[in-house]
């Protein structure tokens, strides 16, 4: 039997609520508001816990179509919403 700890996750999703949800990236926690983030509003929970990190600073959420970029978290209003 080994010692090993199993790493966790590079992502992680914590509470989710009627406003939005936390995501943990490296030891960095965001705040996904609803408002700012709406394709998550009428997700069910395993689609926004479906969550990966690539290349260092890409998120793919594969069940919703959604790709956003750590900066994008970061400074939100610097990445307003246009819907044509």
């Amino acid at each position: 039997m080994s010692n090993k700890s199993v790493p966790l996750s590079p992502v992680e999703v914590g509470n989710i609520d009627r406003h939005g949800f936390w995501l943990l990236v490296a030891d960095q926690e965001y705040f996904l508001p609803y408002g700012d983030f709406p394709w998550f509003r009428q997700a069910r929970v395993e689609q926004i816990m479906n969550v990966e990190l690539l290349h260092g600073d890409h998120l793919r959420c594969p069940d919703l179509d959604v790709d956003l970029t750590l900066d994008s978290l970061a400074r939100s209003e610097s990445f307003p919403l246009v819907y044509i």
